[in-house]
């Protein structure tokens, strides 16, 4: 009696395990992102690439000439293997959502849709990619001065172009909200607002 009564959990068990396997199926990758090659904003580089230069500056924020020497410096290092389960993520793809993100700061779920690389991938890719990039440029792009007289040429510079003394360099700007100064004409006046 109690072996019957342990099959027919057992059954029920299994009966209901493949009722909810039916009813709420989860897929590893969502159908629309496997259609990454007709979907994503590839396609459109590709056509702007060929008849636009200034708008595949605009998209990417710098020319093809610079997107193709930073390929070619990160792409060894971000490059991945195609598998038996899927298609790897190219290493041009890469380099190309890391620099949207970077020129828009679009939220990884928003360029999901435009990339068609799930948000999950995406935390994982725009990392690694801004970490080969800075190790590609920083021996060209962020070398430090070596002797007093490097530090000192680069603060002259700065005050001479800027009219900031003893700066000793910098990275970016940042809008900041000022009152804007008397008889200044629209010197101090951005589209974000009056800043300096």
């Amino acid at each position: 009696m109690l072996r019957k009564k342990k099959l027919i959990l057992l059954l029920l068990i299994l009966i209901l395990t493949n009722e909810r396997g039916k009813n709420g199926k989860r897929f590893w990758v969502k159908e629309w992102l496997r259609d990454r090659e007709n979907l994503s904003h590839m396609k459109l580089l590709k056509r702007l690439k060929d008849s636009s230069s200034e708008d595949f500056k605009n998209y990417l924020r710098m020319d093809e000439a610079s997107f193709r020497k930073l390929l070619t410096l990160v792409k060894p290092h971000i490059k991945r293997q195609n598998t038996v389960m899927r298609k790897a993520i190219s290493a041009e793809e890469r380099l190309i959502v890391t620099l949207r993100y970077l020129a828009t700061g679009r939220t990884f779920e928003d360029l999901k849709f435009s990339a068609i690389i799930s948000p999950q991938a995406l935390g994982k890719i725009i990392p690694e990619t801004c970490e080969w990039i800075y190790k590609a440029l920083k021996k060209e792009y962020m070398k430090f001065p070596k002797t007093s007289e490097e530090w000192q040429e680069i603060a002259y510079n700065i005050e001479t172009r800027w009219n900031f003394p003893n700066c000793g360099g910098s990275i970016d700007g940042k809008h900041l909200r000022i009152v804007k100064p008397a008889n200044s004409g629209s010197y101090f006046l951005t589209t974000k607002t009056i800043t300096v």
